[in-house]
């Protein structure tokens, strides 16, 4: 027996576009985050059906919230989606087609009621009835804008009544022809929300105060600017290259961006390194990492020499503190910097021979 409830869908707008456009290997975490976001996003106790793609099915049976309830929800799960995107675009250190692109995502939510039930699939519950049907089928329809909240037109005529909705609401008529008749809804622009999402840049995870530059290593790569930045940044390859790392471990986030912390594994100890600076342009490409309790920086600055040939510099940085320096200049600088030196080596061969492999940081 069907019962009556709410229907819920946020739906990704430009999904299609972004997927077939851009790397699949990036935009999956993209977009795995953003529907996160939106589940993380759920102050209504929605029940969550399925997430199909680039859309959630939420339901909830019983009386629905009233209609300024649903604004309230469908405005915070909209701000927390575009404030993911923003936040992403402000660290972003990757030069993939995902990364660049993730900003032409946006939003819009269905709000239909009507009657459904539930049935299980081994440990999956599924939603059947003819307004689930209904629901889905709004998602495609005539409106020409692609960030809005639908709500269909019975539901909206009956919660309306008592509710008082932001006067920036400006509600358009629309309806959806189906096989089984026609479908009248009620539209509004959401594209106003952006303006209440607020900055959430934060401060930039390096050395804190004065620093020094203690060393600096030069050598140029018969390779292209991005791919050479690609590998670069790509932490889980270092190993393949870099001198004396045995592994990488615990990295926070699928896509390295500023902010994004790892675990080095050495001979005798773990360093915990931070991407903690990003800087762009068309000729070069600056990224800095600093050390958990923020006492050196890595720096590599690449420049772009021609198409096919690109000049690495690296500089490292100590905190401006007298006996650090010491200590570097005397028992550890000499070593250091033949490592480095082996790395940059294998990082040249490791180009050569992974000539095939398109890696994004």
């Amino acid at each position: 027996m069907a019962d009556s409830g709410l229907l819920f869908i946020p739906d990704i707008s430009g999904f299609t576009k972004f997927v077939n456009q851009t790397e699949v290997d990036h935009s999956r975490y993209i977009i795995q985050e953003l529907l996160e976001t939106m589940i993380n996003a759920n102050q209504l106790q929605l029940q969550v059906s399925e997430v199909e793609g680039d859309a959630i099915l939420f339901y909830r049976f019983g009386d629905a919230p009233s209609l300024d309830e649903i604004y309230n929800q469908v405005q915070h799960m909209f701000c927390s989606f575009h404030s993911t995107l923003q936040s992403n675009a402000a660290r972003r250190i990757c030069q993939c087609s995902a990364c660049k692109h993730a900003d032409m995502l946006t939003l819009k939510v269905i709000t239909h009621r009507g009657n459904f039930t539930t049935y299980n699939v081994k440990d999956f519950k599924k939603l059947i009835g003819k307004d689930v049907i209904s629901a889905h089928q709004l998602l495609k329809n005539d409106i020409p804008f692609h960030e809005y909240w639908l709500v269909t037109d019975s539901f909206f005529s009956e919660a309306n009544t008592g509710n008082q909705l932001p006067a920036a609401l400006k509600w358009e008529k629309g309806n959806k022809r189906t096989e089984e008749g026609q479908i009248n809804f009620f539209y509004s622009l959401l594209t106003p929300l952006k303006d209440q999402i607020k900055n959430n840049t934060r401060d930039k995870p390096g050395i804190k105060g004065k620093r020094l530059k203690v060393l600096t290593l030069q050598r140029e790569y018969d390779e292209n600017i991005q791919r050479l930045f690609a590998v670069l940044g790509d932490i889980n390859h270092r190993p393949l290259w870099m001198e004396g790392l045995k592994g990488v471990d615990q990295i926070s986030s699928p896509v390295n961006k500023v902010g994004t912390s790892h675990q080095c594994i050495l001979d005798k100890n773990i360093e915990v390194m931070t991407t903690s600076d990003f800087q762009s342009d068309d000729y070069s490409i600056i990224m800095e990492e600093t050390d958990g309790k923020k006492m050196f920086t890595c720096r590599f600055e690449l420049y772009k020499k021609d198409d096919n040939n690109t000049l690495l510099t690296l500089h490292f940085f100590l905190k401006q503190n007298p006996v650090l320096i010491l200590v570097f200049r005397l028992f550890m600088k000499k070593k250091f910097v033949k490592k480095m030196k082996r790395s940059m080596e294998n990082l040249a061969a490791f180009l050569k021979t992974n000539e095939a492999t398109c890696c994004h940081c």
